[in-house]
């Protein structure tokens, strides 16, 4: 029985598991994105996620030099422990959780694995909030009618094109 057993062991020991997840984890944090086997990446979920909201406690500086050697203990990159406060750690400080997302990618042809491309989410363009600002909002429609509408649409603007020029014409008309 594996009562209480959640921790998925990716057929590795301790100690390489360990490892394995750090540098998943450092090289998350450096690139923003990894492309890994989705049980890798759910293992690496639940391994980053709390290492993310390190980088938002602490008021005082020494609570803020404890959190950095607290990462580096589980990271031992000192390169993605800086990338992870000074990047990373700003960009999300207002999510209240849930920093990363994974989208499966298919098998792999080798071995018929899984794969699965985890992500930073507030480091993703596509889905970001910046494409969102930058898109014309979306016009709004009614579903009710939408046989008559089409039709009535279709003739107006033909109507309002054979219109246009007379009314040109008679402003035209007017300002002399």
């Amino acid at each position: 029985m594996r009562h209480g057993d959640k921790i998925n062991n990716l057929g590795r020991k301790k100690a390489h598991r360990e490892a394995l997840l750090a540098n998943l984890a450092s090289q998350l944090i450096t690139h923003k994105r990894i492309v890994t086997t989705l049980a890798k990446a759910k293992a690496l979920r639940t391994y980053v996620e709390p290492l993310l909201t390190k980088t938002k406690k602490g008021e005082t500086k020494d609570q803020i030099s404890h959190q950095h050697r607290v990462v580096f203990s589980y990271l031992q990159d000192k390169a993605a422990v800086k990338e992870l406060f000074t990047v990373v750690g700003p960009k999300i400080a207002s999510r209240p959780g849930g920093y990363t997302r994974i989208l499966k990618l298919g098998i792999r042809v080798g071995d018929n694995a899984e794969q699965a491309m985890i992500e930073l989410v507030d480091f993703n363009e596509i889905y970001g909030k910046t494409v969102a600002k930058t898109a014309e909002p979306a016009k709004k429609t009614r579903r009710s009618g939408g046989s008559r509408k089409k039709a009535t649409t279709e003739a107006a603007p033909a109507a309002e094109e054979a219109q246009a020029p007379e009314a040109t014409s008679s402003e035209e008309k007017a300002a002399e």
